[in-house]
């Protein structure tokens, strides 16, 4: 028997004679979208209209521009191969591995080209850690073709060549190293050994160089207590695969929380029925957040907090996992739930796991405490995530050094300061006091125009590099197309100011036949796009005093607001925020 029930999506529709439901039924959008705000001539626009992708291609940016201008004019003939290219098969595509390390997304993955376009991103699933790309890194082949590029070098926003670009920053460093002036190479997180050796080259060069990392969505906390704890400033490693309890304060582990990553070994143990070679195992997650999260809409409990009450429960947990008694006033279902997630950690042993995205030493510090004390085997200390470096208290004191005048030139590259700091203003004021600024950027972004200097760098699908994400596990970078456009990379100016005759490919392949290769050729590791070496890190714990810690969080005072900030799935740092992929691209919570 057929099933006649009528659903309503909303009350609306129960009229018949609703004009906004009329206009539902016919178009996506009942509104037509306001093109006089966004295009310059109204005059011409008067009767037009558009839709939805048309108003994101204004928004975002055109990648026709650049092939199309070459195709206005007839075709008078077509050449095809004399010689075909071994490598390319028309139809036929080709897979390259490559690595993205943008100081905000990192991955293993492979790139599919077609006739010598990079055209789709594919996970490199052989790859050891980092191996597979999330929707960022997805929307990153579309970055390559934008139109907004910078095609060449530039000061003072007027074209230079090469030539005249490196020679002038020779002479500017040259100067400054005479007057013993100080310098700044403010960069994204470097996850990359060839790249560390030739800035601690570049810093023995010139002395009065000093290198600061800033991270736009910072972990500077975190990498402060875990360098407390254990004296590296790094980031422990998660196995959420090998955890029958997982506990999260705060900590969206399934999205962006510490450069992402980690669903694939929570999905792994979180198996219900036995399906072939997996064996049936179910993991028990517990979350404690503010905002609704990727993570706590997988959660089997989760409990709505403010972050002040996310620092007493977490301080809880310690007291009942440790036997100290910890102060601090919960509501009273939140205290039970408290104790119940206590349970389930002892009860787990080393099977369970806490970790913790409060942004604040002390709450990172107890929850290493609590791994430790269940001597978690899901918390890998001595597997180091290095894919974070920032240090919010170098940046800060930065500003200050270029408004005061200490600091007298500053080169940056994979940052956008002017974009992602809350205090741009302060930032500026000090780079126009500088005596020379640097800016080595894809597009004329806000830090681009307001530095003297652009460099105008290659996609990661153009250039060269290479990376160590986790401790142990290196991986390649390696262009999969030529430039489009005139580009150097940051690495080859480096060299180039050092008066070096070695390319930055040079280097990494001496490096990594030197120092990291051990049974592997160079040839091998390149075709893999990475290699995992036998290296451990041994890692020594230093006197911190957990209960200390405990009775700070467990102090704190709530107010009557408390404000929560998080990065956007589709946006995430903001590198890519004029990718049309992205500005479409809808929250995996909000649907928006």
């Amino acid at each position: 028997m057929g099933s006649h029930k009528k659903y309503w999506k909303s009350e609306a529709e129960l009229s018949s004679d609703n004009q906004m439901i009329t206009n539902l039924k016919n178009n996506e959008f009942s509104e037509q979208l306001p093109t006089d705000l966004f295009i310059e001539d109204k005059n011409s626009l008067q009767n037009s209209s558009t839709n939805r992708r048309d108003f994101l291609k204004y928004l975002g940016f055109s990648t026709a521009a650049a092939t199309l201008a070459s195709c206005e004019g007839p075709v008078n003939r077509s050449i095809p191969y004399v010689i075909q290219p071994e490598r390319i098969i028309p139809g036929i595509s080709n897979f390259y591995a490559t690595s993205i390390a943008d100081g905000f997304d990192f991955a293993n993955v492979l790139i599919k080209t077609r006739e010598g376009r990079p055209i789709k991103i594919v996970n490199n699933s052989k790859a050891k850690v980092k191996s597979s790309a999330n929707a960022r890194v997805q929307a990153s082949v579309l970055s390559m073709y934008d139109s907004q590029r910078l095609k060449g070098p530039t000061k003072d926003g007027m074209e230079v060549n090469w030539d005249q670009f490196n020679q002038n920053i020779i002479s500017e460093l040259e100067s400054m190293k005479d007057l013993n002036s100080e310098v700044v190479l403010l960069t994204q997180t470097f996850a990359s050994p060839s790249t560390e050796k030739i800035i601690g080259d570049f810093k023995e060069k010139y002395s009065n160089v000093r290198h600061v990392i800033y991270d736009a969505v910072s972990d500077s906390n975190a990498l402060d207590a875990f360098e407390i704890a254990y004296g590296k400033r790094a980031l422990p490693s998660y196995n959420f695969s090998d955890a029958d309890v997982i506990v999260s304060v705060g900590a969206d582990f399934l999205g962006d929380w510490q450069g992402g990553g980690h669903d694939k070994g929570y999905v792994n143990g979180r198996v219900p029925v036995k399906n072939g070679n997996k064996k049936a195992k179910m993991s028990k997650h517990f979350q404690l957040e503010s905002n609704m999260s990727i993570s706590g809409a997988n959660a089997d409990k989760r409990i709505p907090l403010t972050p002040t009450q996310q620092k007493i429960a977490l301080a809880k947990i310690y007291g009942y996992i440790s036997g100290f008694e910890v102060s601090g006033e919960l509501p009273a279902s939140v205290e039970v739930s408290v104790k119940q997630i206590s349970n389930s950690l002892i009860k787990a042993g080393n099977k369970g796991v806490i970790i913790t995205g409060i942004d604040d030493v002390n709450a990172h510090l107890l929850a290493y405490a609590i791994n430790d004390l269940l001597k978690s085997s899901s918390y890998v200390k001595d597997q180091l995530s290095l894919i974070r470096k920032g240090n919010d208290k170098e940046v800060l004191d930065l500003i200050r050094d270029l408004n005061s005048g200490k600091v007298k030139g500053i080169i940056m590259c994979g940052v956008n300061p002017v974009y992602t700091l809350p205090n741009s203003d302060e930032f500026i004021s000090g780079i126009k006091k500088a005596n020379f600024s640097v800016c080595f950027s894809m597009k004329n972004d806000e830090t681009a125009s307001q530095s003297k200097w652009v460099a105008a760098s290659p996609h990661y699908f153009e250039s060269w590099g290479d990376n160590e994400m986790v401790s142990g596990n290196f991986s390649l970078t390696q262009p999969t197309i030529r430039p489009l456009f005139n580009t150097m990379q940051f690495q080859d100016c480096l060299l180039n100011w050092m008066t070096s005759s070695d390319s930055f490919y040079d280097k990494i392949r001496t490096n990594w036949e030197q120092n990291i290769l051990e049974n592997m050729s160079w040839n091998q590791a390149l075709h893999d796009g990475f290699f995992k070496s036998n290296s451990k890190n041994i890692i020594k714990k230093l006197n911190f005093n957990p209960i200390t810690c405990a009775e700070q969080l467990s102090s704190s005072k709530s107010s009557s607001i408390e404000l929560v900030l998080y990065s956007k799935t589709g946006i995430g740092d903001g590198q890519q925020a004029n990718n049309p992929w992205l500005q479409e691209f809808p929250d995996p919570i909000t649907r928006v």
